[in-house]
């Protein structure tokens, strides 16, 4: 199959072996998959992953090595961390397969991801995509769910201020996640082009130099950075909750003091439940302007180089 294949660096090949499903598991044909940020750290080195990167996914089951073949030939999406299962497991017991210690995840660990023309996943992690989200919404699912996630982990109500901080993909479409609540919803960012996405969901924008000094009940830190974070800390009420939604890798020292002064909640949000996601998108929403540029797989790495802009929105591969 063709794939894009990363061993110290990505490479594009058109025979590497197509996988077989194991025992529970299905065979699914990939349509249309989304680069991540994610994707673009394991090229730097990220979880020393070698092999198929990709995991935000739309494809055709093709095949089922089980008894239940009902999602055979369905289009699906997948969750992306395969649980063992195992009954001394206490997080898989407890329904945390997501934080299973021996978990392995489509494309960043353990396992080849979808920027191939096959995968495998186990059949408790598909769900079948409703008829009116097209494929290139339907992708979306993966990321959207990391928006939901947040409403998983914390109490929100029409009653509460929260800033989201951070333009990118993810801010964007936390914004999209969060606008379901009610809540008096501010984001602020670098880019107007990209705030004047989300003006639909009826929340304000302020450009960051333009940002009042307020605080807020709520604050979703999806910039990664030392200076985001601090950001979003220095706009925290006291007893706030702070939410990170991104990784900071970084050496700089972080000063957590306020965290303790103001007496701050911090939240560490990751993956998300897909059902949330899936039943936002049915509902019609159009997320296309979130869609910066569509690749044939044969030119994936041109995708990749794409993707790599900084200021880049959504980058699709199709198959």
């Amino acid at each position: 199959m063709k794939a894009l294949i990363f061993d110290k660096e990505l490479k594009f090949i058109d025979n590497f072996p197509t996988p077989s499903p194991l025992p529970g598991e299905a065979l699914i044909r990939i349509k249309v998959a989304g680069i991540c940020n994610t994707d673009i750290e394991i090229t730097k080195g990220y979880m020393g992953f070698k092999g198929i990167p990709g995991h935000e996914f739309v494809g055709i089951v093709e095949k089922i090595n089980n008894n239940d073949q009902s999602l055979l030939g369905k289009r699906v999406v997948g969750e992306i961390n395969c649980a063992c299962k195992k009954t001394e497991c206490e997080y898989c017991q407890k329904g945390l397969g997501r934080h299973c210690p021996n978990r392995t995840t489509l494309g960043i660990s353990g396992r080849n991801g979808c920027f191939g023309e096959y995968i495998t996943l186990p059949i408790e992690n598909l769900l079948e995509v409703p008829d009116n989200i097209p494929d290139n919404i339907a992708v979306l699912t993966e990321p959207l769910a990391a928006g939901f996630e947040i409403l998983e982990q914390v109490m929100i109500s029409e009653k509460d201020e929260v800033l989201i901080v951070g333009d990118g993909k993810l801010g964007l479409l936390i914004n999209h996640a969060l606008s379901t609540t009610g809540a008096k919803i501010t984001h602020v960012g670098k880019h107007a082009d990209k705030l004047e996405l989300v003006k639909a969901n009826r929340g304000q924008t302020f450009m960051l130099d333009d940002m009042p000094k307020k605080q807020f009940d709520i604050v979703i830190e999806a910039t990664g950075s030392i200076s985001g974070f601090n950001f979003s800390m220095s706009h925290t009420k006291p007893r706030g909750t702070l939410v990170l939604k991104s990784t900071i890798a970084s050496s700089q020292k972080i000063d957590m003091t306020p965290v303790v002064v103001n007496e701050i909640t911090i939240v560490g949000s990751r993956c998300g439940l897909f059902k949330p996601a899936l039943d936002y998108l049915s509902s019609g929403v159009d997320l296309n302007p979130l869609i910066q540029a569509i690749y044939p797989i044969d030119n994936g790495l041109e995708g990749f180089e794409k993707a790599k802009i900084k200021g880049s929105l959504k980058v699709l591969i199709v198959f």
